[in-house]
Formats: structure tokens, sequence, C-alpha cells
């Protein structure tokens, strides 16, 4: 099993030198991956309806993802990144392929696309993309990005798009892996129908549950469960008491990765304690404590 490091967007600040310590810290740690979350707007929860309800708010700052990986993959060598998630639908389909193509490109084939419909439909609105029916866009953009990575020339035409006679270049070397992400049986079901791996936020014993009502999904699409690889989130705030039960419950259930989460702001969410962290030299340390207890589990 390999180890991720989560980006800790809301908490980094927006020094670069520390956006590139922590990716180099992660690197050398033996970290296989950096995972970044995807918030385009942060929106004021208080006097909606319906209400939302998920746990980042205007306060917020999240760094753009693909723009992060442009400027970490300078900066690296060999270490992976993935998006977990990419708010798929709200984003225009031909930019994404773009944009994760040229940093597949620069990065030398680091890139791993997770990607998701979100629960904010304020960013939707605010990126000018109607809420309703985001499942059926989303559908098919994971058909047409593989199509503008792996074909020279488009001429497609669909309920949701219209390329008339084009293409993107550079196109990527490989047609980019299209990982999913959530806890729905909507979410299951579509990945074991068309992704290419599957990314939990969670690493307990209800996450093991899940696991297995995938394979089996997978299983019954004629897919072999074996070759289809499944990541963790494990919240820091746990405490190495139980970091270790935890790597060891995900290695028992056959998953591949398993990425560590220290923002407190995730941590409160879910109920957890809060790490509390003030900066990027703890979040390092952290990464640090963590990998030497979860290499020893």
């Amino acid at each position: 099993m390999q180890f991720g490091a989560t980006f800790p967007t809301t908490e980094i600040g927006d020094d670069p030198i520390a956006v590139r310590d922590f990716a180099q810290a992660a690197e050398a740690l033996g970290y296989s991956h950096i995972v970044a979350y995807d918030h385009v707007l942060g929106a004021v929860h208080e006097g909606r309806e319906p209400k939302l309800w998920g746990p980042y708010r205007e306060t917020d700052p999240f760094h753009e993802p693909f723009v992060l990986f442009g400027f970490l993959a300078g900066v690296t060598t060999t270490i992976e990144f993935e998006t977990a998630i990419i708010i798929l639908p709200q984003r225009q389909t031909v930019l994404v392929a773009k944009q994760a193509a040229e940093v597949d490109v620069l990065s030398g084939g680091r890139l791993r696309l997770g990607v998701g419909t979100g629960w904010n439909p304020v960013e939707y609105e605010g990126l000018g993309i109607p809420w309703k029916g985001r499942g059926a866009r989303f559908d098919d953009q994971i058909t047409l990005l593989r199509q503008l990575w792996t074909e020279p020339v488009l001429d497609v035409t669909t309920a949701q798009h219209r390329i008339d006679r084009a293409g993107i270049l550079p196109r990527p070397r490989r047609s980019i892996p299209i990982w999913f992400g959530g806890s729905s049986d909507i979410a299951l079901r579509r990945a074991a129908r068309v992704g290419d791996g599957f990314t939990f936020a969670s690493a307990g014993r209800k996450t093991v549950e899940q696991v297995e009502k995938l394979r089996g999904l997978l299983t019954d699409e004629g897919r072999d469960p074996a070759g289809f690889p499944i990541e963790f989130t494990l919240m820091y705030g746990l405490g190495e008491s139980r970091w270790a039960s935890a790597v060891q419950g995900a290695s028992e259930a056959g998953v591949d990765y398993l990425a560590i989460n220290a923002m407190s702001t995730t941590a409160a969410w879910t109920n957890m304690e809060a790490p509390g962290f003030s900066g990027p030299a703890q979040h390092i340390a952290a990464l640090d404590r963590f990998m030497q207890v979860a290499s020893s589990a």
C-alpha cells in the first residue's frame, strides 16, 4: 500500500516557497502522491434554502488544482498528483481536458484525475452551469475527455457538447486515469461502469463495506476488481494510537492507497479532533510523523 499527502489547501497560505517545501518534503518522505481538493468559489452558508451541507465556506482558501500541479511539477521529480476531486460538471469539458493534458505532459505522466459532481449549487451558478442535470452532463464529460486525450480530431454532437472537427494539442501520451470519488450508490455504480479507480473520503469499517459493494458492482459489469485501484482517506486527528489499526484495516481490505488529511476544517466537519496546525512547518512535521507510524504498522 502506498501513502498520499493531502495538500492542506485551507491552511498552507499563499507563499509559493511554502507550497514548494510541502511538496518536496512529501516526495522526500516517500509519499507516492499529493492529493488536492477543488472549490472555485466559497459560499456563505447562512440564510440559504436548501441549506448548504458541505464543510467549506467563503473563509476557506483553495488553490486551483491544475495551476497548483503545474507549479509542483516543476519543483518535484517523481511524486504523482491526484485531484480528489475536480467538480467536473461545473467546468468546461474541453478546457478540463486541455488543462489535465498540460499537467500530465509537463509532469511526465504524473496526473491522476479524480472527478465528482460536488455539493454546492452556489458554485455551479457562479460558474454559469445549471445545477439540474449535472449527472447527465457528468456522464457525457467522461466519454469526451477520453476522446480528446486520444483522438487528433473530433466531430461530436451530443445533448451536452458540440465539437466541430477540432482537437487538443499537446495530448498526453496516454489516456489519463479517471478516478471517481464520493459515497453514494450512484457514484459507486458509475465508477464500476466507466472508472479507472475510486477514492473514498474515509477509512473506517463502513468504508470497507462500501469497497465490497463496489467490487460486487465491478463483477456485475464484467470487470476484475483486482485490477481496480482504491484509495482511503485517513484523518490525522484520529491520533497515533489509531493510525496503525487504520493502516492495517486498509491493507487487509486490499486498498492500494491511503492518503492522510491533516486539515482542521475537514476534521471538524467529520466530528474528529482538529489538529489545529497553524502553518506549513507543522503540516510537514505531521507528514513525517505519520509516515514513521504508517511504515512500521
